[in-house]
């Protein structure tokens, strides 16, 4: 059995998350400290007490949820004497979980992750003004037919003037993300039921991800890491905006600036790891939302997510 590691994205995180992890096991407190250290902010303290309000700002959950998966792996590999290389045959994550899984594979230390996914969050956060922009997830929708309604939805009819809605994710198992224009991804909810669409729910985000209006956001990204250290990554990774392996340095810099304005294709990224022989999927971090996801990507895969000391201890045991 091939085993390949995913890393989870916005909207795992939850006030308590790696607090368990850190109180069992120094590896993982030697994590939360290094990256505290990084940001110069006591992120931890955030994550294990809360506030969720403060742990939701997208500056704050990116470097989290990062930091969680790390802790985990980190914990595997001392603990557990788990060699990541020998063992593991592609890594991936879910939008910020690219950079968890790209710090799993050592293409970035764990300080500069940190470091990059802060501003990341602080570039996506300031790249539209509050309001303006939403996301909303489209159930029992496939990928033409959420092309399709955001084609209609593009146009506002009062003035004719085009405005910016375009899938995010595609999560798989009829669940695709749409992003953009408030006011165009209102219009794209108020049509789906009339387009077959089983059910259209905004989503409480604070701003309108994976779509054109992240440009400003990609700039950012596009400078910062020109300036950071990427090294080839010991295992593949398989990029959100290909689904396909990227080991080449500056290969994961590109595809890092197109994934901030492009769609995350999970669907595709789970076929792939599957049709390269991967029938073992491990969820490292924050809760299971990759891992429900993969009973519909690919059903035949187990799957399962490790998170807590317990989970920790029984995948150990699995091996």
């Amino acid at each position: 059995m091939a085993l390949a590691f995913v890393f989870p994205g916005q909207g795992s995180q939850a006030p308590g998350m790696g607090r368990d992890l850190a109180a069992a096991f120094p590896a993982a407190r030697e994590v939360f400290e290094e990256v505290d250290e990084a940001l110069r902010q006591k992120l931890s303290k955030l994550m294990f007490e809360g506030p969720a309000e403060e742990l939701t700002l997208t500056a704050n959950a990116q470097p989290a949820l990062m930091a969680h998966s790390i802790a985990v792996l980190r914990v595997l590999e001392q603990e557990g004497g788990f060699d990541l290389a020998a063992r593991v045959a592609l890594v991936a994550g879910h939008s910020l979980g690219e950079y968890s899984a790209l710090t799993a594979a050592r293409a970035f230390d764990l300080s500069t992750a940190a470091r990059l996914l802060r501003l990341r969050g602080e570039a996506m956060q300031k790249a539209t003004p509050p309001g303006t922009g939403a996301m909303a997830a489209l159930l029992g929708a496939e990928l033409d037919q959420a092309r399709a309604l955001c084609a209609a939805a593009a146009t506002d009819p009062e003035t004719g003037k085009a405005e910016v809605v375009e899938v995010a994710n595609d999560n798989g198992g009829g669940q695709v993300v749409i992003s953009g224009a408030k006011a165009a991804v209102d219009r794209a909810v108020a049509a789906a039921p009339a387009a077959g669409i089983k059910r259209a729910l905004p989503l409480p985000v604070s701003a309108p991800f994976h779509c054109a209006l992240m440009a400003p956001a990609a700039a950012a990204m596009g400078e910062a890491l020109e300036r950071a250290a990427v090294n080839p990554p010991v295992v593949p990774v398989v990029a959100n905006v290909t689904a396909a392996k990227a080991a080449d340095p500056d290969e994961i810099r590109d595809l890092l600036v197109r994934q901030v304005t492009a769609t995350v294709r999970w669907r595709d990224c789970i076929a792939a790891m599957a049709a390269m022989g991967c029938d073992r999927f491990a969820e490292l971090g924050a809760g299971r939302v990759l891992t429900g996801l993969m009973k519909r990507n690919a059903p035949e895969a187990t799957a399962l997510a490790i998170g807590t000391p317990a989970e920790v201890e029984a995948f150990l045991k699995s091996l």
